[in-house]
């Protein structure tokens, strides 16, 4: 008997965040897993998207004095792990870091998680997760709509 794939599905919720001065994007380095990507996470029960996207980059990246500049949607992204199909639901909202404070992370991301700013065009060949190419793109647009 073959078993079929048990799927999880769930909603997450994210930043592109730019520096002050809308330059540079900021990246996560995650060496264990040997990723770089976006800062997002999981939405809590009862929690706002935008709630979700400003607490997961204050977690996985220490910066908390943010704004959010506009939303920028959401896509379904599906993948395998392990026995299991992952079925995720990305909303994904572009951030202005207004200062560089950052606040103590808590330690499992602090462990795990290393910051890096990079310039708008170096940050699609930086990812390693194709589906968060859209994520800068479309921040991209908007910031240079805005400039």
């Amino acid at each position: 008997m073959v078993r079929s794939p048990v799927h999880i599905s769930y909603t997450a919720s994210g930043g592109v965040v730019t520096d002050a001065e809308g330059t540079h994007v900021l990246l996560l380095i995650r060496p264990e897993r040997d990723e770089v990507r976006l800062p997002k996470g999981h939405v809590e029960p009862g929690e706002a998207l935008a709630d979700t996207a400003l607490r997961e980059v204050a977690e996985e990246a220490g910066y908390d004095d943010l704004e959010i500049v506009a939303d920028l949607g959401e896509q379904l992204v599906a993948f395998p792990l392990n026995d299991q199909v992952v079925q995720r639901i990305e909303h994904y909202f572009l951030l202005r870091a207004r200062t560089p404070h950052q606040t103590e992370r808590p330690q499992p991301d602090d462990q795990q998680f290393f910051t890096i700013w990079v310039l708008w065009d170096e940050a699609l060949s930086h990812l390693t997760f194709e589906a968060e190419h859209v994520w800068i793109q479309r921040a991209r647009r908007i910031m240079e709509q805005n400039a």
